[in-house]
């Protein structure tokens, strides 16, 4: 007798957004399980930044309303941020004007405002956001699923006919992989590169914007150290660390904190943002049902993936039957 699978839930990939997704299934009671290729902390999310803070995304609208979403769950694990890497931390996003983001932003942010001349050389803002440690969070929430009832099987996945003739409902988290798994060109690789140095000290955020250059330079304290950065090369695939790229991340940062310069370099990371038009978070109506059962697509968040991946997580848990 063929066992009953119509109930059941397999989510493609374990990214932030593909870790989160899951989480919210199998919490409200589905049989779920991953399928990934390689293990969170070999993803694209386990080098990021990783400051909250809707970047890069559309639809511009329901990313504010999945980014708040999101926002209220992680300033509950910032409680207990040795467990859940999470910690709420103060720190300026240079360039930004304060009217670029209100309501949305001043109604939910407590503090929001206008950064001084001492906190940045220009107009900016400062606030408090969720700055999230990405190994520590990655490897919480797997446990977190697994808690919950959850398997996590390493698998490369081909052809999502696999996965739907094992399953109910496949939910499609792939990220940049939905580029050659569905032949979705407007999904687009935005390289980023990060250097990891000792802290000198520093226990703010920053993050500046250059418009002429069209560079982004930032500097996380996270507890493994502090992270430069950074880069945004489209279209560019290599995972190799460039040394002069490197050398030009620290020197952008050490003229915005000159105690970093010298710092000791505690090492590289390099990350494949899946950046797309906008965010396809939709169940396929191309792709049947019935026997065939449902498809999600949940991907193509780019450098916003953990901003958004508690809001997208339950808009999936909304298209997903019981």
């Amino acid at each position: 007798m063929t066992e009953d699978r119509s109930g059941d839930v397999i989510v493609v990939g374990s990214g932030v957004i593909g870790l989160t997704t899951a989480v919210v299934l199998a919490e409200s009671g589905r049989r779920v399980r991953i399928w990934t290729r390689e293990p969170a902390e070999r993803t694209t999310s386990a080098v990021a930044g990783a400051l909250w803070w809707p970047y890069a995304i559309e639809p511009q609208d329901l990313a504010r309303t999945w980014a708040l979403r999101s926002l209220s769950v992680y300033e509950e694990l910032a409680e207990r941020p040795d467990e859940t890497g999470v910690r709420m931390v103060e720190g300026v996003m240079g360039g930004t004007l304060m009217d670029e983001h209100a309501p949305w932003a001043t109604a939910r942010l407590p503090g929001l405002r206008a950064s001084t001349a001492d906190e940045y050389a220009g107009p900016g803002l400062w606030a408090r956001l969720p700055l999230i440690d990405m190994p520590v969070h990655l490897g919480w929430l797997r446990a977190r699923f697994l808690r919950a009832g959850g398997v996590v099987e390493e698998r490369t996945v081909t052809d999502l006919g696999e996965a739907r003739a094992r399953a109910g409902t496949v939910v499609n988290c792939t990220g940049i992989g939905a580029r050659e798994l569905l032949g979705d060109t407007g999904v687009r690789p935005v390289r980023g590169q990060l250097v990891v140095v000792e802290n000198p000290g520093l226990r703010t955020w920053l993050v500046s914007e250059d418009a002429e250059s069209g560079t982004t330079t930032y500097l996380f304290p996270q507890p493994g150290g502090l992270v430069l950065g950074g880069t945004t090369e489209a279209d560019a695939w290599s995972l190799e660390p460039d040394p002069v790229v490197a050398a030009d991340i620290v020197a952008r940062c050490a003229a915005l904190r000159p105690e970093v310069a010298g710092a000791r370099v505690l090492g590289h990371r390099v990350g494949l943002r899946p950046v797309r038009p906008a965010v396809r978070l939709e169940r396929d109506a191309s792709a049947g049902g019935g026997e065939q059962g449902v498809l999600v697509h949940n991907y193509g968040h780019g450098g916003a993936g953990v901003t958004v991946a508690w809001g997208c997580a339950e808009v999936v848990l909304g298209l997903v039957p019981r």
